[in-house]
């Protein structure tokens, strides 16, 4: 747990440096708060990436010093990552940064990770598939779209303080304790150390959002625990390859449902953000009622209060996840289900409506 406490520290550390010392650099790294996906109130800056890279290198440090075996892959991994993170916090700083660039440089993260560590995703359970997955040239392509796919979907997700830094950090417990089962020592390390620098981030972003995740932060997290995720399967046959899947279920429907929401339903770009995701919903429309006529109108009261309702759905399936990470049948099934009550509640959630929504039914959007 020492490389916990480290990472945790250490990112906790330099994302107190950016919060205190935001009036200098603001300018650069200030998220406005106006937009069509904007919760927030005043300038905040969006680079909170940077502490946890940071709480990273500080856990692969403790690591090398120790002279552990897992340490030069380690740091293999966080040299592979660099691509992601980067042009994410490009976007961060310049607002200019197209989804295109973004995805190539996710897609390059996965493949120098594949080609350097090995992170090849070797099977799926899918008779048929298996046997194409079973040549290279196959499953590396497979596994580039995996990867790049979760750290977009993350990404994705990061709309409300506290929800993607803990969802991914809850994704990570539950890949970490797979891998304490199988004895993988390093994806164990893996695990703990992107627990611990989220951990720190999520400090300083929970619930009054001094600090964002930014998408340098947001893309970091998804490949890391993407990364985590294939090795586990690849290094140990016993895990079946839908343990990661359900484990990430919730960010990767969200993903799924947004460009089919986006392209089909609405005839749009995929990669136009808009204000319909589920988080989206629950905020305008089941935290507002929960919290009443007055605390309605504290836009960061409610912001915080969004995000527990995604802890909650994303535990739906990590529990499930980890309790039968063996059965590809038994996690398929679960999957499943998880699609159909997605599907159920995004429904309802648009048809809701009560009383105590109407007074603001004519007011300005948040």
């Amino acid at each position: 747990m020492h490389l916990l406490l480290t990472a945790l520290l250490s990112s906790a550390f330099l994302c107190l440096v950016l919060v205190r010392l935001r009036h200098l650099h603001g300018q650069l790294t200030a998220d406005c708060e106006h937009g069509v996906q904007k919760v927030h109130v005043g300038q905040v800056p969006r680079v909170g990436g940077v502490g946890v890279l940071g709480g990273m290198v500080a856990a692969w440090l403790v690591l090398l010093g120790r002279g552990s075996s897992e340490a030069p892959l380690l740091g293999v991994l966080l040299l592979a990552s660099l691509p992601a993170w980067g042009m994410g916090v490009a976007e961060d700083l310049s607002k200019r940064v197209g989804p295109g660039p973004r995805l190539g440089a996710t897609m390059l993260a996965a493949a120098l990770a594949a080609w350097f560590a090995d992170a090849i995703l070797p099977r799926v359970d899918i008779p048929g598939l298996d046997l194409l997955l079973a040549q290279q040239i196959v499953a590396l392509p497979v596994t580039i779209f995996c990867v790049a796919g979760v750290a977009h979907a993350v990404n994705i997700i990061d709309g409300f303080n506290g929800l993607a830094s803990m969802v991914t950090t809850l994704m990570l417990a539950a890949v970490g304790y797979v891998a304490f089962l199988v004895g993988d020592a390093l994806v164990w390390n893996m695990a703990l150390a992107g627990m611990g620098a989220l951990l720190g981030f999520w400090f300083w972003n929970y619930p009054r959002g001094l600090l964002f995740l930014g998408d340098g932060g947001a893309y970091l997290a998804g490949f890391w625990f993407a990364e985590a995720a294939v090795l586990l399967v690849a290094r140990n046959p016993e895990v079946s390859p839908w343990f990661g899947l359900l484990v990430a279920m919730y960010p990767v429907f969200e993903t799924v449902f947004s460009i089919y929401r986006r392209r089909v339903l609405r005839r749009r770009s995929a990669g136009q953000p808009d204000a319909l995701h589920l988080h989206s919903l629950i905020f305008r429309r089941i935290v507002r009622w929960a919290a009443g006529k007055t605390a309605a109108r504290d836009l960061t009261r409610r912001n915080a209060a969004t995000a527990p309702y995604l802890w909650g759905l994303a535990m739906a399936t990590i529990i499930p996840a980890v309790l039968f990470w063996r059965s590809t049948a038994v996690l398929a099934l679960f999957a499943g289900s998880f699609v159909l009550f997605y599907i159920w509640a995004y429904q309802r959630l648009v048809r809701f409506r009560t009383r105590e929504l109407r007074p603001w039914r004519k007011s300005k959007p948040v």
